[in-house]
C-alpha cells in the first residue's frame, strides 16, 4: 500500500466543508497534517469552532486545528449566513467542542510544515477563500515550489457565479488572495461550479447518509437538509450542489473527474466582475496554463465514495 498522502485542509466550515473534512478523516489514503480555519462562510470565531466540532464528530480528536486570517487581504469580509445559517453549521445540534485550537497561527503552520517536509510531499486543500494560502506564499515565497499541489474549490466559468453573476463565493470573498495563488507557479487543480453543480444532494442521497444508522450519518443528513434548502429555492432542483467534498474525492479517486489544463486569471480591478475566474478553456491566448480545471464528474461514483467512507466513522 502506498504511503498516505500528506494534506493540509484550509477551510471555512460550512456544511459542505464539513463533509469534505469528514471524507478526509475517514480515508486512510490521506494523512491530515492539520486543519487551518479562515474567515469566509461565517466569521473566523465560528469557522475555527466548527472545524473543532467536525473533528470531534469524526472521533478524530488528535487532529491539529489552527486559526488563521480573520479578514480578506484588501476587501471587507463578505459572509454567507443566508446559505449556511448563523453558525455556519446549522442543521444538527452539535455540542460545543472540548478540543482546543493550537496556539500557532495557521499561516505559520502552513509555512513551517511545507519548509520542514521534502519538496512535493504536502498537498494544500483550500475549501474556502484563499487568504491563508496567499499569506503563506507572501510570507515565504519558497514554499511555492515545495507544494505538491493546491487542490481547491473555487471559481466558475461556464456556470457563471453564485454570489455575483460572474463570481463564485470563495474567489469573490478574497480575489486578491486568489490572484496571488494562481500566479504563484504552484501546481493547481481547480474544482469550479462547472463541476460541483453536477454533484447534487438528492433526497435519495441524503437518505443514504441517514440510513448509515450512525451519529455521523444522522448529522450529515441534518446538515444537508438545512443546507440544500437555499439552492433548491434558487435553482428549483432536487437538492443542492455539494461543492467542497469534490476536492477530497479527487485526491482519492481522480478518475471520477474530467478536465483540462488551462490558463486561469482572477479579475481584481472591475467591481462588475470582481472575483471572476477567467478560464481560457479553448486556448485562445498564449498565457501559461496554470491550472487543471475540472468540468465533469461521475456523480454516482462520487456519492458512492462519500457514503461508503462516511460509513466508516
Amino acid at each position: 500500500m502506498a504511503p498516505a498522502r500528506k494534506i493540509i485542509i484550509d477551510t471555512d466550515p460550512g456544511q459542505d466543508d464539513a463533509l469534505a473534512i469528514l471524507l478526509a478523516l475517514a480515508s486512510p489514503e490521506l494523512d491530515v497534517l492539520g486543519i487551518t480555519a479562515v474567515a469566509g462562510n461565517v466569521p473566523l470565531p465560528l469557522t475555527e469552532k466548527n472545524a473543532l466540532k467536525i473533528c470531534e464528530l469524526a472521533g478524530k480528536l488528535e487532529t491539529p486545528v489552527f486559526a488563521g486570517a480573520s479578514r480578506p487581504l484588501v476587501r471587507d469580509l463578505v459572509t454567507a449566513e443566508h446559505v449556511h445559517g448563523k453558525t455556519g453549521l446549522d442543521g444538527p445540534d452539535l455540542p460545543e467542542p472540548t478540543m482546543a485550537l493550537r496556539e500557532q497561527h495557521a499561516v505559520d503552520f502552513i509555512v513551517e510544515t511545507l519548509m520542514s517536509h521534502d519538496e512535493g510531499q504536502v498537498t494544500l486543500c483550500p475549501l474556502g477563500p484563499l487568504t491563508n494560502i496567499a499569506l503563506a506564499l507572501v510570507r515565504e515565497p519558497k514554499i511555492a515550489h515545495r507544494i505538491k499541489e493546491i487542490v481547491l474549490m473555487g471559481g466558475g466559468f461556464f456556470e457563471g457565479g453564485n454570489i455575483t453573476p460572474t463570481a463564485e463565493f470563495n474567489i469573490y470573498v478574497d480575489p486578491h488572495a486568489a490572484d496571488v495563488v494562481f500566479r504563484s507557479g504552484a501546481p493547481i487543480v481547480m474544482m469550479p461550479l462547472d463541476v460541483t453543480h453536477k454533484a447534487m444532494t438528492t433526497a435519495r442521497r441524503v437518505a443514504a447518509f441517514r440510513d448509515l444508522g450512525t451519529r455521523v450519518g444522522a448529522a450529515v443528513a441534518e446538515m444537508l437538509e438545512f443546507y440544500e434548502r437555499f439552492d433548491e429555492e434558487k435553482y428549483g432542483s432536487d437538492g443542492g450542489p455539494l461543492h467542497d467534498p469534490c476536492v477530497i474525492a479527487w485526491l482519492l479517486q481522480p478518475e471520477l473527474f474530467k478536465g483540462r489544463q488551462c490558463n486561469v486569471v482572477i479579475e481584481t480591478m472591475s467591481e462588475l466582475t470582481m472575483g471572476m475566474t477567467v478560464v481560457d478553456w479553448w486556448g485562445v491566448t498564449e498565457r501559461r496554463k496554470n491550472a487543471h480545471v475540472m468540468r465533469d464528474i461521475d456523480h454516482e461514483g462520487f456519492f458512492a465514495l462519500l457514503t461508503e467512507r462516511l460509513g466508516r466513522l
